[in-house]
Formats: C-alpha cells, structure tokens, sequence
C-alpha cells in the first residue's frame, strides 16, 4: 500500500530538485527563472526570497494559471523545508507546466545558509478581511492591494464629481488622498455632492470630506489643502502625488493642474460635466496629448458656464 513517504518520493523524483546554493548561485548570475513561494500567509510574513511570487496550497489549483500565465518559464517552487513545493511542482508539471523543480530544504534551509531574503509587508487580518474581494482577483491580489495602500492620488475639488470618486479611492483602499478645495459645504450642493451631509453645511468640502472617508475607511490617510491651486502653488503641490484627479469647476485651475503635470510628468484623470454631458479622460505626460493640447485656448466665460 502506497504511504505518504512513497508519494513524496515519486512527486521528488518527477519533478526533480535544486538546492539553495544552486539557487542562490543563479540569482547572482541573474540567471532567467522564476520563484514560486508556497507557503502560507503567515510563513511568508516572516520572510521570503528576494523576487519570489506567492501562492499558498489553499488555492493552488485555481489560481497558479494567474500568478504564472507562461507555462513553459522556468519555475522553481519552495516551501519551508521541500515538502510541499515538491508536491505543488508536480501539480504544475500535470497542469502543463514544462519546466519545474522543487528546491530542497525549503526556506528553512536557505536562511540556515544565510542568504538574503525580505520580510514583505504584508495585509493584517482586519485589511484581508474589508479587501477580500480585491484578494480575490487576479489583476489585484494582495501585491495590488499593498501598491494601492502605498499610492497617492490628488482630488481637485470635493464637489459633483469629487465625491464619489473620492469615496471610491477610499473605498479601493487608496492609502493617501490629498483634496483640494476652498469652498464651503451648502444646501444646494447636497442634491449631487453626495460626500457631504446636512450636518455639514456651513463646513469647509475638504474638511467635510475627510470627515466622511474617515468613517468609511480608517486605513486612509486624508490631507487637506483647503485652497485654490493656481500657477504659484500647483507644481509643488502634485509633485507630493501620484495620480491626480481633477475635477475641478474652472478652466483656470484645469490649465494651471496641466501644466503642473506636464511638467512633473504626473498622469491626470480628467473629469468636466455640463447639465447632460460629461467629458472623461485620462492625461499621461509624453506618452499621448494633453488638456491643453486638445484645448489650447478656454472658450468664452458666456460659452462655458460652470
């Protein structure tokens, strides 16, 4: 009868095995493979090797095809000490996987070696737990997830348009959000402006935001710039970003924030409204036009009401 011991023998000698030394040796060289980490959330947070992509055995079958879409790549699998990424190797191999091998003695053995590895940041419970369903997704996962907690987008103006794009980038887990805005929150604004609240009018709209993301998430940190940007102060200001979203109300700050971003090379998510028609687009320095080149003049005040 076959025992555990037997299929960890067959699954070895299948896929075959590698050592840290070997390993180690063809990282210095910067030879061309790639890295597969199979243990679990709370191993890796401990550390792992430089460069290696992470998969647990929890959703191995599922969800390998994602963090390694090219099959015929060289991959090497690890675990702590051999075990398990002999037998996820071997998986691969049945998956179509042409070229895989299993690293012996695991990470264990690598740090008794005293190679270099890094201890990734990683999501506590409670961020695994609001940001599952990013988890989840391929085109995120936890490596998204981390980017998007590091990011920092810009919001021109808490107004219309403003809200709710503020409320989504504090919602998606964007972990600095500038706003800038210098009005006050009024009645009339709550029909659209849907950030602000009745008990808040009177209040300034960046303040007043701030207040919301903050009950929505408490991951996010807001800063407020409670005035208007103009050609004096937008360089400096969209220099501390990443991503700027303008959805300002004036064709003066819509040029000064271009011009900014040309010049620091930011990409600007652009967005204007008028009664029934919108306008949205997005603006990436030197790689296509921008604002100003699609509009290089603004057009009469009477002509462009805001």
């Amino acid at each position: 009868m076959t025992n555990f011991r037997d299929l960890l023998g067959q699954a070895k000698a299948e896929v075959g095995e590698v050592t840290p030394e070997q390993v180690r040796q063809r990282l210095d060289d910067r030879e061309r493979f790639r890295l597969l980490d199979v243990r679990e959330q709370d191993e890796v947070a401990a550390g792992m090797i430089p460069g290696a992509s992470h998969l647990s055995r929890a959703h191995f079958e599922s969800r390998i095809e994602d963090v390694l879409p090219d099959k015929d790549a060289e991959v090497i699998v690890y675990c702590a000490g051999g075990v398990r990424s002999a037998f996820s190797a071997k998986m691969m191999k049945e998956l179509g996987y042409t070229k895989v091998t299993s690293m012996a003695g695991g990470f264990g053995r690598w740090k008794d070696l005293g190679f270099d590895f890094i201890v990734p940041k990683v999501l506590d419970a409670a961020q695994r737990d609001r940001y599952s369903r990013h988890l989840i997704l391929p085109e995120v996962g936890e490596r998204g997830q981390l980017d998007l907690l590091n990011s920092k987008v810009l919001a021109i103006g808490a107004g219309g348009l403003g809200s709710p794009a503020l409320l989504y980038l504090a919602a998606a887990g964007v972990g600095t959000i500038g706003i800038v805005d210098s009005d006050v929150v009024e009645v009339s604004n709550l029909q659209r402006q849907v950030i602000h609240n009745t008990d808040r009018v009177g209040m300034l709209k960046a303040d007043s935001a701030k207040e919301e993301i903050n009950k929505l998430n408490p991951d996010i940190d807001v800063v407020v710039h409670p005035f208007r940007i103009d050609s004096s102060n937008a360089t400096e200001l969209l220099s501390q970003y990443d991503v700027i979203v303008d959805g300002c109300d004036n064709f003066a700050t819509r040029y000064a924030v271009n011009d900014a971003a040309v010049a620091l090379r930011k990409p600007v998510i652009h967005g204007s409204i008028f009664r029934f028609e919108g306008m949205a687009s997005t603006f990436v320095p030197f790689e296509g036009p921008c604002y100003r080149c699609l509009y290089p003049e603004a057009p009469p005040p009477e002509l462009a009401p805001t």
